[in-house]
């Protein structure tokens, strides 16, 4: 299936975990893919694994923090592909865990609002004229399951993810009649690499909070991505898509 053929996709935080499967599932349906991420070595690794040549899935170090960093990798994507049709905005941290709001440090606070809500809107602020320039197009921004529900200790990452959420709708709303869907999904706990490095009973713990009984696949959730950036999705903006296993429909 060669649905993406001729299209050009950016996927942020793509050195690993999702983001690196999402670029992986786009680049075999047929788009280029820019990988980007801010370290340039496991970057590098991670398009290699995916396209030896360099040719269809290429990295691109940039900091979706710095606003001026994204509008240069922008940039870059168009002169070195000619357009943009897709973006992804998967790069987000989760910040440190089981800390109540009142001990949380305010560095921390922004590091994860600055990498997860600020690096959103920073990538749709940059790239929505690029892919209306481009013919028109489709973005897919990283909510969480926990962008609809509340879960103590982490308050910034449900802030941020909630935020996700508006911005999204947001978005569908001033970009629909110019030829760009605006769509968000929900991953519950996800099998990624950074999961393996867990202790085996809180991996289960884990699993176990979905009615379905395991995490999701990395690849489950890129198949997701790619049918909402599919011209399959064509009459869908502005949409929430959980991928959660049942976590909240409880």
């Amino acid at each position: 299936m060669q649905d993406f053929a001729h299209r050009v996709a950016l996927v942020t935080g793509a050195s690993t975990g999702i983001g690196e499967a999402v670029a992986a599932e786009l680049f075999h349906r047929g788009a280029t893919v820019m990988m980007t991420g801010r370290h340039r070595e496991t970057l590098a690794a991670a398009a290699a694994k995916i396209d030896p040549s360099e040719r269809r899935a290429i990295p691109l170090v940039m900091d979706v923090r710095d606003p001026q960093s994204v509008s240069r990798g922008i940039e870059g994507t168009l002169q070195r592909c000619g357009g943009l049709h897709c973006l992804v905005n998967n790069a987000g941290i989760t910040g440190p865990h089981e800390v109540p709001i009142s001990q949380y440090a305010n560095e921390d606070w922004r590091e994860v609002i600055e990498t997860c809500l600020s690096g959103t809107f920073f990538g749709m602020k940059y790239a929505l004229p690029a892919i209306v320039a481009s013919g028109g197009g489709a973005v897919v921004n990283l909510s969480s399951a926990n962008g609809v529900v509340g879960i103590a200790g982490i308050a910034p990452y449900t802030a941020a993810k909630h935020g996700i959420l508006g911005l999204t709708r947001s978005a569908a709303l001033e970009f629909a009649a110019q030829g760009v869907r605006v769509n968000a999904v929900g991953p519950g706990y996800v099998d990624t690499p950074a999961m393996g490095e867990l202790p085996a009973q809180l991996r289960r713990q884990m699993a176990a909070s979905h009615p379905m009984g395991r995490m999701a696949t990395r690849e489950e959730v890129a198949k997701t991505v790619a049918f909402l950036l599919s011209d399959d999705s064509s009459f869908t903006t502005g949409a929430f898509y959980s991928i959660d296993g049942g976590y909240t429909a409880r």
